[in-house]
């Protein structure tokens, strides 16, 4: 359900679990000044033990996939393994509403969107590593591994190719604030429609418009268990057909081994998800781990592209 990756901050660093999601700009953590239970069970970091932090005196508030949150920004030094960043503003939380963050196994957020979509007064880290010559090259790589004993890999400033097969194909990204791209289609033993996506590493499911994904529920699982439309038992998931999403002129399979997800009990779960009628453009999709999972994904900051290529 996420893709996690460990970032100190400060000095002596502080540890924090992040997810690197695509989705949003803004790098924030959990303080020890949260008293939400979202934040109950987390890391926190506890600025008063960093001689670098600086607090910037300015108030926030932020939306973003599984909840809000409001707190104030600070700036200090930020590690990426090896990759620093000085003086980087970031978030820290003293209120937080995510039934997400307070289950999940992580506690804070590093956004890799453009630079239009943070908070004002602030850069979002991957831009300062490119413009202070941090890293070679302005991009940045997944791998999301489907096998837990295989791990997952972000790559920046460059990309090892022994993580995909054959050639990478370029998708121009056609608005700059998001990683949005558009695609031709979305079909399944036949054409549905036409549309955008935004590349999110930060979703974890294929997300679509409630009307098309329902009518795709039903061509997988014509027999729902209980309420649930996504629910279906171990023998209704097998000899489904791939979704085919055809992006730029190339077609992109996505085979059930992706979009069905094993879960207890010996019942099958379907990994498509309505809600986003409400997006401009209208027909939008979210393609999120289960489309990344298949596909090894390069982000082209400087030239404003996707690059896909079947994961190895």
């Amino acid at each position: 359900m996420a893709y996690i990756g460990n970032i100190t901050i400060g000095t002596p660093p502080q540890q924090s679990q992040f997810v690197f999601d695509t989705g949003s700009s803004d790098l924030w953590v959990l303080s020890v000044y949260c008293q939400s239970s979202s934040c109950s069970t987390n890391s926190k970091f506890n600025p008063s033990q960093s001689s670098t932090f600086q607090d910037m005196r300015k108030t926030i508030n932020l939306s973003f996939g599984s909840g809000r949150m409001s707190g104030y920004l600070g700036s200090d030094i930020v590690w990426v393994r090896d990759l620093v960043t000085v003086w980087q503003a970031f978030g820290l939380s003293t209120n937080l509403s995510s039934e997400a963050m307070e289950y999940g196994p992580y506690d804070s957020i590093l956004g890799l969107a453009y630079p239009s979509l943070p908070i004002d007064r602030t850069s979002p880290v991957f831009n300062n590593l490119n413009n202070r010559r941090v890293i070679s090259q302005p991009v940045f790589a997944f791998y999301l591994s489907s096998q837990p004993d295989i791990a997952s890999m972000v790559m920046f400033g460059g990309v090892n190719n022994s993580y995909f097969h054959g050639d990478l194909k370029w998708i121009p990204v056609i608005q700059p604030r998001y990683w949005q791209i558009m695609m031709d289609r979305v079909s399944m033993n036949g054409k549905v429609i036409a549309c955008q996506a935004i590349v999110d590493t930060g979703s974890s499911l294929l997300t679509g418009s409630t009307d098309v994904v329902s009518s795709i529920q039903r061509r997988i699982n014509p027999s729902p268990i209980g309420d649930s439309k996504q629910m279906m038992s171990c023998n209704g998931a097998t000899n489904l057909p791939p979704v085919i999403f055809t992006i730029h002129g190339t077609d992109f399979p996505v085979s059930p081994k992706y979009y069905i997800q094993k879960i207890p009990k010996s019942l099958r779960f379907s990994s498509f998800q309505g809600g986003t009628e409400n997006m401009v453009p209208l027909e939008t999709w979210v393609l999120g781990g289960v489309f990344l999972r298949a596909y090894f994904s390069v982000f082209g900051w400087s030239k404003n592209r996707i690059d896909l290529a079947p994961a190895a």
